[in-house]
């Protein structure tokens, strides 16, 4: 369980980052993408364990909220679905159509750009 919040709380931070505040930005980064503990934060920033604690959690509820209202995740993961369904479907349909393929390979990178 905890290593699915935490792909959900990095997942969510991707997409969400440039609305955070540079402190949030800090802790969860820190936290969630660096492991960092409670303490370390803490010292790092001069601050106590739950100032630390109080706004990890104060943001982690910031990203779900707006994941509810903004779906870009959720979004997300059903375009990378029908993506891969659509690749599937040409790779044992249309293998020798290479422009085919191709669109099908461009459309996959257009996520990653």
């Amino acid at each position: 369980m905890e290593i699915e919040k935490n792909y959900r709380i990095n997942s969510l931070f991707e997409f969400y980052q440039p609305l955070l505040t540079q402190k949030q930005n800090n802790y969860i980064q820190l936290y969630y993408g660096d492991d960092f503990s409670l303490g370390e934060i803490a010292e790092e920033f001069s601050v106590s364990r739950q100032a630390v604690y109080d706004n990890i959690k104060r943001t982690e509820s910031i990203l779900e909220d707006y994941e509810s209202k903004l779906h870009l995740h959720q979004d997300f993961l059903a375009r990378n679905r029908q993506a891969d369904e659509i690749q599937s479907y040409v790779a044992t349909h249309y293998p020798q159509d290479e422009h085919l393929n191709n669109l099908v390979a461009h459309l996959e990178n257009l996520e990653e750009e």
